[in-house]
């Protein structure tokens, strides 16, 4: 697919993304109780990302970053695209196209790469239990 002309670059301006993402590429020790969503610290998936990004002609209104802890690290390898603020968790490479076609490209969101809301900024739901929460996986049989 390619970016609709009213979207490239002018002379003199430059347009907004139109979707940003953010690879958490943060390392960590082995073993760390909260996990590490770059163990290899080869930034493996954003490097991903980029390279697919420009196979499919998206730039420059698709951008690929590498990021700092995202805060979601139990989580990850973690995912954020931006502004439609969608959080993807357990990313593997294999899912690098299927996120570009189907929701940068397509407008869909990947159900099964989804962080619920409920879970974003809780350590992987540890604070909801800390705080008493059911968690939303729980058995409530």
């Amino acid at each position: 697919m390619r970016i609709p002309l009213k979207y490239k670059l002018s002379s003199n301006t430059m347009p907004a993304f139109t979707h940003h993402i953010f690879v958490c590429c943060n390392r960590r020790s082995p073993g760390h109780e909260r996990g590490c969503c770059d163990p290899e610290g080869s930034e493996r998936l954003r490097n991903l990302f980029k390279t697919e990004v420009k196979r499919r002609d998206l730039g420059p209104c698709v951008r690929a970053n590498k990021a700092a802890c995202l805060d979601q690290c139990e989580l990850g390898p973690t995912v954020v695209i931006y502004p439609q603020a969608i959080w993807y968790g357990h990313v593997r490479p294999e899912d690098v196209p299927r996120i570009l076609d189907e929701t940068v490209i397509g407008g869909r969101i990947l159900e099964d790469l989804l962080i619920p809301d409920e879970l974003l900024n809780t350590k992987g739901g540890r604070i909801r239990l800390e705080l008493g929460d059911v968690p939303p996986d729980a058995d409530h049989a």
